[in-house]
């Protein structure tokens, strides 16, 4: 980690450019350094962290622990906490909400990333091996698309590339006023956190609209666990009582930003209190990344999740260009590196394109693919979430199903994620900073 290069100078009167950067990011040993160069004792660091970190404060005139002299001297050192804030909320019929997330510090005014808040979660976690329990059947309709009227309906041919309330919505839309306003009621008894890594993407999946942004920037270690503090915050999240799911999916490939990812994940588990057992990250198989993850310690390392999208490479490298530096075999060689806890799997997540991806064949191809991988794997399905301007179609809810009970019948357990926040999109593959849902 580098957060040791932010030390506050004192050689000078005049407080430091380095002081002016957000210290949320910085662990309790670097706050500790930071207090301790400007004659504060080391415990101060401590405290600092707590007061971020676990009483989620945002304001240094706020942290009680201090005295009142220190937090004078440090607003008048400028020192500030620079927590990632909510810029606008969406909200979705379904109870799922879409943020735009604004930052502080040396990032470029008006980058702003997304995060995404689904209630009960969307069916992504089933099959772990910290849910085993009755929603784990892989035979079970309901861990996906409990009715139905919940499935994605099939895009008609002359509705390629609308806008989805035009022509498939999941729920009805939001009204502003409901998309935007005071701190939700607690009405869940779960959750599920998608966080960004990058704003935009530079992967370029043919079927994903974060891709359109192409890649902008990465995001910063405090950047990315900031997302996180900013939702828990809103949400009054209890720690230890409540259950949440944290996965690393939304825009943005977290294996193109390594260092800061990792350095968030540790953020998050030794500061803020997650388990990386509650953490999945997904990627679309850059090796480099997936060889350098292999080699993380069991207590910091978040589950696997490998955005797969198709049964060959000859498919895949048509909807996924990545495919040609990384083909399948390359990537599953690389997961097989990575030393599984126990009862742990590896996740392959699988977008269905209607003809593309999602026929009987296609199926079949993919239990023998999973099945000869010989790892302990469980396959996500996701019927596509439409976006203007990509050119692909929603397979049917009987397409969906038909797929999964192939895999299933092979004895490959596999799961339909329930689409959350279509109508505001906050969907897979939807995140693209749309501010009129």
């Amino acid at each position: 980690m580098t957060e040791n290069s932010q030390l506050v100078r004192l050689d000078s009167g005049e407080p430091s450019p380095a002081t002016r950067e957000p210290l949320f990011g910085l662990d309790a040993e670097s706050l500790a350094s930071l207090l301790v160069e400007i004659g504060e004792p080391a415990f101060r660091g401590r405290q600092l962290a707590e007061a971020m970190y676990h009483q989620r404060l945002t304001d240094i005139s706020a942290l009680t622990t201090f005295p009142l002299a220190l937090r004078r001297r440090l607003a008048d050192l400028d020192w500030r906490v620079g927590r990632p804030a909510i810029a606008k909320a969406f909200q979705s019929a379904d109870g799922t909400e879409r943020y735009l997330i604004e930052f502080e510090g040396s990032g470029p005014k008006g980058k702003t990333a997304e995060a995404v808040w689904m209630p009960e979660g969307d069916g992504g976690e089933a099959g772990d091996s910290a849910t085993e329990d009755a929603e784990g059947d892989p035979g079970k309709q309901a861990v996906g698309c409990p009715t139905q009227a919940e499935c994605p309906r099939s895009l008609a041919p002359g509705d390629r590339g609308k806008h989805e309330e035009d022509v498939a919505p999941s729920f009805p839309a939001a009204s502003a006023d409901e998309r935007v306003g005071d701190r939700p009621n607690r009405a869940w008894s779960r959750a599920t956190v998608c966080i960004s890594s990058q704003v935009g993407c530079a992967v370029n999946c043919q079927f994903c609209l974060t891709a359109k942004l192409g890649l902008q920037r990465n995001l910063t270690a405090g950047e990315i666990a900031g997302q996180v503090v900013a939702l828990l915050d809103r949400h009054a999240v209890r720690l230890g009582r409540d259950r949440l799911n944290l996965v690393f999916m939304g825009m943005g490939e977290p294996f193109l930003n390594y260092d800061n990812f990792m350095a968030a994940v540790r953020l998050l588990v030794r500061e803020v209190g997650l388990s990386p057992q509650r953490m999945t990250v997904s990627t679309s198989g850059i090796v480099p990344g997936i060889e350098r993850f292999a080699l993380e310690p069991a207590d910091l390392r978040p589950k696997l999740a490998i955005s797969l999208n198709a049964p060959n490479d000859r498919i895949r490298a048509a909807v996924m260009p990545i495919n040609r530096k990384w083909p399948i075999a390359s990537i599953i060689e690389a997961v097989r590196r990575v030393p599984l806890r126990p009862r742990e799997r590896i996740t392959f997540e699988y977008v269905l394109l209607g003809g593309v991806t999602d026929q009987p064949e296609h199926a079949r191809e993919l239990a023998a693919l999973v099945r000869r991988t010989g790892l302990p794997a469980k396959v996500n399905l996701i019927a596509w979430n439409p976006g203007p301007g990509i050119q692909y179609t929603t397979p049917s809810p009987v397409t969906v199903e038909q797929f999964q009970r192939t895999l299933v019948d092979a004895g490959v357990p596999a799961y339909i994620r329930q689409p959350r926040g279509r109508d505001i999109f906050a969907a897979c593959g939807q995140l693209k900073r749309t501010v009129e849902a």
